[in-house]
Formats: C-alpha cells, sequence, structure tokens
C-alpha cells in the first residue's frame, strides 16, 4: 500500500470556523499571540492564558471537520496515510483519521509546566470535563498548563515527522504555505522524484521547488482535486 503523507496548516481549519494563529496580524482571537502563545505570556499571566485556552476549547467542542478532513480520512481505504498537523485543533482526530502527528501540541491536553513532555503528567481532557481552573497542579507539583508549543520552543515532534516525511511516496500540504517552518523544512526529507501537491487558494512562491504541483483552492475543494489527480 503507498504511502502519503499530509502537511497541514491554519488554512484547513478555515472552514470549519476555528481559528488557528496565522502570523498575519499578531493576533488569535484578538489577543495579541506574545500574550497568550509564548512562555513569556506564560510566566507574566498564567490566569488570563489559562482562560484563554478554555475559552478556545469550549469553541472547539462545538467545531466540526469539513469535507477536506473527510477526504484525507477517506483516502486510508487506498492508501497508508499520516497527517503531519501545525493546527492544534482535533478536527482530523473527529473526522477519523488514524494517524495523526501534532507539531505544535494538542488543545485538548494539558501538562506539567516544567516538564511538558513528560507524559505521566499529560492529561486528556473531554467535552465535559475541559474547564481548568487557574492554579491547577499537575502531578509534579508544577501549574497545570496548555499541551501547546509556545513561540521560541522546541517542537519534539519534528524528527518524528521527518521520519514519517521520508517514507512518503506522496506528500501533500495543505493550507500553510512554502515560506512557514517547519512546512519548508519537512519538503528537504522529500525522496527526490516524489509526487508533491499543494493545497492553498493564494498565490506560493514555489520557485526552489520545480517539481510541485499546485492546486490553488481551499482545502475541501482542493481534496477533491487531489482526489480526482489520484484517480479516486
Amino acid at each position: 500500500m503507498k504511502k502519503i503523507v499530509f502537511l497541514t496548516g491554519a488554512g484547513m481549519s478555515v472552514e470549519s470556523g476555528f481559528k488557528t494563529f496565522r502570523g498575519n496580524d499578531g493576533l488569535w482571537e484578538n489577543y495579541p499571540v506574545e500574550q497568550v502563545a509564548s512562555h513569556e505570556g506564560w510566566e507574566k499571566d498564567p490566569t488570563l492564558v489559562t482562560n484563554f485556552y478554555n475559552m478556545l476549547r469550549r469553541k472547539l467542542w462545538d467545531a466540526q471537520p469539513n469535507n477536506g478532513h473527510k477526504l484525507i480520512k477517506e483516502l486510508e481505504k487506498e492508501y497508508n496515510v499520516t497527517v503531519i498537523t501545525q493546527n492544534v485543533d482535533n478536527l482530523h482526530e473527529k473526522a477519523g483519521s488514524s494517524k495523526v502527528i501534532h507539531l505544535h501540541g494538542d488543545l485538548t491536553k494539558v501538562c506539567s509546566s516544567i516538564n511538558p513532555y513528560n507524559s505521566k503528567y499529560i492529561q486528556q481532557l473531554t467535552p465535559e470535563h475541559s474547564h481548568v481552573n487557574p492554579g491547577t497542579k499537575a502531578g509534579d507539583g508544577s501549574l497545570l498548563r496548555p499541551f501547546i508549543v509556545f513561540f521560541g520552543e522546541s517542537v519534539p515532534m519534528i524528527e518524528p515527522a521527518a521520519q514519517e516525511t521520508q517514507k512518503a511516496d506522496i506528500f501533500v500540504i495543505v493550507g500553510t504555505s512554502l515560506n512557514v517552518y517547519p512546512a519548508a523544512g519537512l519538503i528537504q526529507y522529500c525522496n527526490p522524484g516524489i509526487p508533491i501537491y499543494l493545497i492553498d487558494p493564494s498565490p506560493v512562491k514555489t520557485d526552489n521547488y520545480h517539481h510541485i504541483k499546485h492546486i490553488e483552492m481551499g482545502a475541501s475543494d482542493g481534496m477533491k482535486e487531489l482526489m480526482k489527480e489520484l484517480k479516486l
């Protein structure tokens, strides 16, 4: 079975009405991103940050996967599919995708603020129990913080993502441009000559990657077009 690896970004979730910080105006849901998605912001006001992610989680439980998410899941019938996502939402999982690597963390989880990747202290939240009271402690006594990679922190899942990319027979980028890390970095791990598709409605400079086929559409329409390309 051939392997398809997807790399998805903010544009993947737009049609589902879920905003991800995109960097255009430095705001995320009208909050300055330094305030809610940086280590300095967390240190300065953990209560504000905790409440911001409580609010985001409430929106996320209501958000539904769009046709783009569903078509990626559909491909599992014909291909071995891995999704690498820069998004912190769980919309790929809601659509049923079975293998998802979250580069920037997962909004549905909380963790230790001393050692975020210590699995002993990572907690999975549910729609019924998703409100974190500011000041709540993790098992190691540190404040419970969102399981999100804040700006300036390392991205531990980049290595597993690179390993998956190396195994790809087809690589597809959806909703993230080639000048945004880690998209531009991961593409270097593709085997020479494999088909690479980029689904994004905006013009993207692909000068350095002549072998990329750019489908200038949003996630859902672009995925329909990709299915035609793959003759499905």
